[in-house]
C-alpha cells in the first residue's frame, strides 16, 4: 500500500489514506490565494485540482513563474491521487466538521 506524504512547506507528515493526507492538508495548513484568479482555498491538492481544473496550463505558468517540468509534476500529482481517493469521503469530511484522521 503506497504511503503518501504532504508535502507543503516540507512537512513531510505521512498517511496510509490519500483521504487522509487530504484532510489533513485542508485542516492543518493556512488556506492560499489562486495567482490566476484570486480564490481562496486550501493548500495542496484541492489547490492543484483548482489550478488546473479552473485555468489553463499558460495562465498557471505565468502567474506561478512555472516552468513545463513543474507543470508536469503538479499533473502527476493531481492524477495519482484523483485515481485513489474518495474525494465524496473528503467532503463529507470537511463539511461535516470531522476533520480527524
Amino acid at each position: 500500500m503506497p504511503r503518501w506524504e504532504c508535502a507543503i512547506e516540507a512537512d513531510g507528515e505521512v498517511f496510509d489514506r490519500v483521504e487522509d493526507l487530504i484532510v489533513h492538508q485542508s485542516t492543518k495548513h493556512d488556506r492560499i490565494e489562486c495567482e490566476v484568479c484570486g480564490a481562496v482555498l486550501p493548500d495542496g491538492f484541492f489547490a492543484i485540482r483548482h489550478a488546473f481544473d479552473e485555468h489553463s496550463r499558460a495562465e498557471y505558468v505565468r502567474a506561478y513563474d512555472a516552468d513545463a517540468s513543474e507543470v508536469r509534476r503538479r499533473e502527476k500529482v493531481k492524477e495519482r491521487i484523483e485515481a485513489a481517493a474518495d474525494i465524496r469521503e473528503v467532503i463529507d469530511r470537511l463539511e461535516g466538521g470531522d476533520g480527524s484522521i
